[in-house]
């Protein structure tokens, strides 16, 4: 297959390019930058909504990973624009140009996220869950309403609704890592809160898998089928580095250092199910909290040590 990526120098982009390569399909990558001499890369720039229609013809399908990054700096008015132009204008640019060709890919995954359901406490959620509420919320039905004119075109869209992606070489795995070998980790605010968590290299599995997959389509949870509380988060990374978790953030602490952000991505509680994954035969390589971590941190099982 010809695959076009956008978002290809992310955490996930970055670890994709390689897998899909490996796998024997063509990556061509969707750039803001000028394409390199001999490179078959596209230009594109959501802000300015330019992009190089012709040179999409002949894609066999289409990852959409591009969006400015969440978990930076705090919500303020600007940063939040940032977020939801960098997500909808980009999207509905990309899918607006593909739209328009003569020969379309047959596939697009477009990422989304599991903020889509809000806070929704201890209700298990799957794909006809109805939308939360709140900015992510809002973002997140914007973002996958901008891929409708893909849709109209007679592309199978799929809505890739992620969820904390794990991993050491970046997101929130990566900025939990320092303060937890120092054992000043600890649970945040009630720890009740669920956290719906999967492997890197389960994103990747299921985005290889969605691609061949071509009866699924529309919404898709890719999260890990075992969702936990942050407090058996806490409790299991610990565990896994030998180290104590007796420092909690209080929710209150939490609001007043990260704002508008800490109540999303922090005290919200989102306890998800890989549904349409799970019923299209996707098996899961890390299914669970402890196998995924000490696979991710290269700690092996006691038994093992």
């Amino acid at each position: 297959m010809r695959v076009l990526v956008s978002g290809a120098s992310g955490l996930i982009g970055s670890a994709l390019l390689p897998s899909l390569t490996v796998a024997g399909h063509t990556v061509v990558r969707l750039v803001r930058a000028t394409p390199r001499p001999g490179q078959s890369d596209i230009p594109w720039d959501p802000l300015t909504q330019r992009i190089g229609t012709p040179a999409l013809e002949d894609l066999d399908a289409v990852v959409h990973l591009a969006g400015d990054n969440i978990a930076t700096g705090r919500w303020t008015a600007a940063k939040k624009a940032s977020i939801r132009n960098s997500r909808v204008q980009g999207t509905r640019l990309l899918c607006e140009a593909l739209a328009q060709l003569v020969h379309p890919p047959s596939v697009l995954i477009s990422m989304s996220a599991i903020g889509y359901y809000g806070d929704r406490g201890t209700q298990t959620l799957r794909e006809s869950s109805a939308p939360g509420q709140g900015f992510l919320a809002e973002v997140c039905q914007a973002w996958e309403a901008a891929t409708d004119p893909a849709l109209q075109r007679g592309i199978r869209v799929v809505r890739l609704r992620l969820g904390m992606v794990l991993s050491p070489a970046g997101g929130a795995l990566a900025k939990m890592l320092t303060p937890f070998r120092l054992g000043l980790g600890g649970v945040v605010g009630s720890g009740q809160q669920y956290m719906s968590w999967i492997a890197l290299d389960d994103v990747l599995g299921a985005l290889h898998h969605i691609l061949a997959a071509e009866t699924l389509s529309g919404p898709v949870n890719a999260v890990a089928p075992q969702p936990v509380t942050n407090q058996t988060f806490t409790s299991v990374l610990g565990s896994v580095l030998h180290r104590p978790t007796r420092l909690p953030l209080p929710a209150c602490a939490a609001r007043l250092a990260f704002g508008d952000m800490a109540e999303a991505l922090l005290l919200a509680s989102t306890r998800v199910r890989p549904a349409q994954l799970e019923a299209s035969g996707y098996t899961f390589q890390y299914p669970e909290l402890e196998a995924a971590l000490r696979h991710l941190l290269g700690r092996p099982l006691a038994s093992a040590a």
